[in-house]
């Protein structure tokens, strides 16, 4: 059974990868979705309940949540997706050729790495964005720029286990160039690994733009974005905790879905693990009776 068929018959990441198609469709086509702009003050009608008019009811300033909930997909979503991508690709990169050239190409990068990842990513966040200045990107680059070094890393410890089998051995002896080598050979089997580690990060990066918005690092107001609501919810939410309790379902639904992705992954990957679980499950089913 194929890796894409073991992973769409898991339930839970069946309707993880709904979830995450929804949101990026939602994300995508926020225009033509929402019949308001998302910065649309109307002071007449804040705080209002939902309506038709307004499936989630209104803020503080009138505006509609629905709309500005789906146009903050974007900045605390898609963008975190490209800077994901962007920080993979530098990852993959780097520590493909440190893995299969080893000696003193994976040294170098490793030390780089480990100077990178001396310190904690929250730190290294919170440095970048001091120097580069507050905003989305600053945010955006110092995830790329903090995020690729452990990338490299794990999957340079994937490429280590493959770069002297007999394929590769093979492949070097009938003459195949260095570079074909790592894209036709060891790229797809260290596919998954990555697509596992992505999935996994891809949560922390999240909550940590929306953690900086919340604190004021992050995305500037009138921005949508899910952590500058919550923060712009903070002074009523006593007396409309809907205004904080929205994005926080959004940020949460999301996570769980890349959770769950992250774990399916796994054990699609690993059918080995998939069989201990269920073989755990049998004896405590039949331990219980």
């Amino acid at each position: 059974m194929s890796l894409i068929k073991r992973l769409l018959k898991d339930k839970a990441a069946f309707c993880a990868l709904i979830v995450i198609t929804a949101y990026i469709i939602l994300g995508v086509f926020a225009e033509t979705l929402t019949p308001y702009h998302p910065n649309a003050v109307d002071l007449e009608r804040k705080f209002e309940g939902a309506s038709l008019a307004h499936w989630l009811g209104t803020d503080h300033l009138g505006r509609d949540i629905l709309t500005r909930l789906i146009f903050a997909i974007r900045p605390s979503f898609l963008l975190v997706f490209l800077a994901l991508f962007c920080s993979v690709a530098l990852g993959t990169i780097i520590g493909i050729v440190s893995g299969y050239f080893g000696k003193w190409v994976d040294a170098v990068a490793m030390r780089i790495c480990d100077v990178m990842l001396s310190f904690p990513s929250y730190v290294m966040t919170l440095a970048l964005v001091g120097m580069l200045g507050v905003g989305l990107k600053s945010i955006i680059v110092a995830f790329i720029l903090t995020r690729w070094a452990w990338f490299c890393r794990v999957i340079r410890t994937s490429v280590m286990q493959y770069r002297h089998s007999d394929a590769i051995k093979y492949a070097r002896t009938i003459g195949i160039s260095h570079f074909k080598i790592m894209r036709t050979h060891i790229f797809p089997l260290i596919a998954a690994d990555i697509a596992i580690v992505s999935s996994s990060s891809m949560v922390s990066m999240i909550l940590q733009i929306s953690g900086f918005s919340f604190l004021g690092l992050g995305v500037k107001a009138p921005t949508a974005e899910w952590g500058m609501m919550m923060n712009e919810a903070r002074s009523v939410m006593f007396s409309h905790p809907k205004l904080m309790i929205i994005p926080g379902i959004a940020i949460a639904i999301i996570a769980l879905s890349f959770n769950f992705l992250a774990d399916a992954l796994q054990l699609a990957v690993n059918p080995d693990l998939m069989r201990k679980r269920k073989s755990i499950k049998l004896k405590k089913g039949v331990a219980k009776e």
